[in-house]
């Protein structure tokens, strides 16, 4: 019988199987040694789904839930699975994904048609009807039944989504530059989804679905802890945070990313960048607010966020807030407070951890910050990087009435930083990119990738770092937001949203370029493949229109011509 060689990457072995062999068969013959059970594979540095056939040679790795992409497909077909349960019970309803949460999705089922206020109306799920939807899907899981993949032509494809009642997916189908739309049918229901979903229901062991404001979270394992479903607590900020920018979205009078592309292509984006700036700049000025509010009392403001949520230019516009108040903020770089190189504790991998919170000189910082309080006059340290120890800086201050100090930094909300000093003098800010807008009314917008886009186009102007290394180092970053920034940000005292609602079509004009040229022989190339697939239903921004956006802007922290220094 004829065969073809293919390559395990994961046991850098060579095996000989017949033409046309699923991935799903490959997996039962090959000892590919993924410590969870196989989803998906990466063939040929492309994504694909267990039911894809082999025809010719490749170099194949199959990967697990501990693998981003393996939790994305996870992630995608538990939303299907829970899609077509709701059908189920709601039948006169959709269901909706509105954003992402920390371990999941935030779902609502609301009704097909528009009220007489023009808004989709959604059911106050009660924790009976939430519990019936999971035990819906548990059943649907039992019988392990298929996720068949069809392609279809736009036109027919967009007819079922409408059908369906989901007018958004709809639209984005007939605008897409695809004559053919990559369908997934469950027990006879149809929809889409932009990426791979896994081979059955069956594969979805592992989920909670949880009583959430209106609607319920949909809860899936994470990379660093496949085998379970992490307890959840309600996060009140979080989601206030979320509907906060929901209902900017109303003011813009944008609900979803097809609304957004027809505003860029009919050459309206100038009045939706200046009111999404207003209402940023509304926010930093309310913030200033409640800091001079607690004026008597508070005299530290540490703020906090992930990578690439903006916080520079925003901890430089809450200064500038403070200041119309008569307000004079100083600002201490948390940097400067490194414990020398020969003490900074080691990774796993042996490696100087310098994200540690330990990697800061705690007790040092606290001396400082409680004598700056107290009134007395401090020489603050500067680091010197390249020996690796603190160095005189020779700038010295002294608190007046009027001054607030300001300090930023990965661990800023994390309580232990500033263990000694009184709480009740500090004000804590998260800020980050919470994206509240979706592809459509199913497949949410990753924060992530927003975040990714930022930072790929920021490193490649400013650090001379490629987009494929930026990809590359991105799970690194991900672990550690996970390890020191994310289980801190409720105690913040004020969340701020830096996503701005016109930034994905102005980070497509130039992250675009940059993800094209990554060869497909790189590591990198699966990765750039899905971002370029999610940025292909993204509208562009012209170079012309970029020119409305404000120096100030948080966006300029990536794109370049802010007037704020770095």
């Amino acid at each position: 019988m004829e065969t073809i060689q293919i390559f395990c990457e994961n046991t850098s072995s060579l095996h000989d199987i017949r033409p046309g062999a699923r991935l799903s068969e490959l997996c039962k013959t090959i000892d590919h040694k993924c410590k969870y059970r196989a989803l998906g594979a990466i063939v040929d540095n492309q994504l694909k789904e267990l039911s894809y056939n082999v025809y010719s040679p490749h170099i194949i790795k199959f990967i697990d839930m501990s693998h981003p992409d393996g939790r994305r497909m996870y992630i995608r077909s538990l939303s299907f699975l829970a899609q077509r349960c709701a059908l189920d019970l709601f039948p006169e309803h959709r269901l909706t994904f509105n954003y992402s949460l920390p371990s999941g999705l935030y779902g609502e089922i609301i009704e097909k048609k528009k009220g007489e206020d023009g808004k989709y109306k959604a059911l106050r799920l009660s924790a009976e009807q939430v519990a019936l939807l999971k035990s819906k899907m548990e059943e649907y899981v039992g019988l392990d039944i298929p996720f068949i993949k069809k392609k279809l032509p736009k036109d027919i494809a967009s007819s079922i989504f409408r059908e369906n009642g989901y007018q958004a997916k709809a639209i984005l189908a007939e605008e897409s530059k695809q004559y053919f739309i990559s369908t997934y049918y469950l027990d006879g229901y149809a929809d889409t989804y932009y990426g791979p979903l896994l081979d059955s229901t069956g594969y979805l062991n592992l989920f909670d679905v949880i009583p959430y404001s209106n609607g319920f979270c949909l809860q899936a394992p994470s990379t660093s802890e496949p085998w379970k479903v992490a307890d959840y607590k309600y996060q009140d900020k979080l989601n206030e945070i979320f509907k906060e920018h929901s209902e900017w979205n109303d003011i813009l009078g944008i609900e979803s990313l097809a609304h957004l592309n027809k505003a860029v292509s009919i050459g309206k984006t100038a009045p939706v960048i200046q009111i999404a700036e207003a209402l940023h700049e509304r926010k930093y000025a309310n913030i200033a607010d409640m800091i001079y509010n607690r004026r008597d009392q508070v005299k530290l403001v540490l703020i906090a966020g992930p990578s690439s949520s903006g916080k520079t230019t925003s901890s430089n516009r809450i200064a500038i807030q403070c200041r119309t108040l008569g307000l004079n903020p100083i600002v201490i770089e948390m940097d400067n407070y490194f414990v020398s190189r020969d003490k900074t504790p080691l990774d796993e991998n042996g490696e100087y951890d310098f994200e540690s919170l330990y990697a800061m000189d705690l007790e040092f910082l606290n001396q400082q910050l409680n004598d700056i309080l107290a009134g007395k006059e401090v020489e603050l340290p500067k680091f010197d990087f390249v020996k690796g120890e603190r160095i005189p800086s020779g700038r010295k201050i002294r608190m007046t009435e009027k001054d607030i100090l300001i300090m930023e930094g990965i661990h800023a909300l994390n309580k232990e930083l500033t263990k000694d000093l009184d709480q009740s003098k500090l004000f804590r800010i998260y800020v980050s990119a919470l994206t509240s807008l979706s592809l459509d009314e199913n497949n949410v917008i990753s924060t992530t990738d927003c975040r990714l886009l930022r930072r790929m186009v920021r490193d490649a102007r400013t650090r001379g770092v490629s987009p494929e290394e930026t990809i590359l180092r991105w799970p690194s970053v991900r672990r550690g937001e996970e390890k020191n920034i994310f289980p801190f940000q409720e105690n913040a005292d004020v969340m701020f949203n830096s996503s701005l609602i016109f930034e994905l079509p102005l980070l497509k004009y130039y992250a675009e370029p940059h993800l094209n040229r990554i060869p497909v022989t790189s590591p990198a190339y699966s990765e750039s493949v899905r971002m370029l697939k999610f940025l292909s239903h993204i509208t562009p921004l012209t170079p012309e229109e970029i020119v409305a956006v404000p120096p100030t802007s948080v966006l300029r922290e990536f794109i370049g011509g802010s007037s704020i220094k770095y």
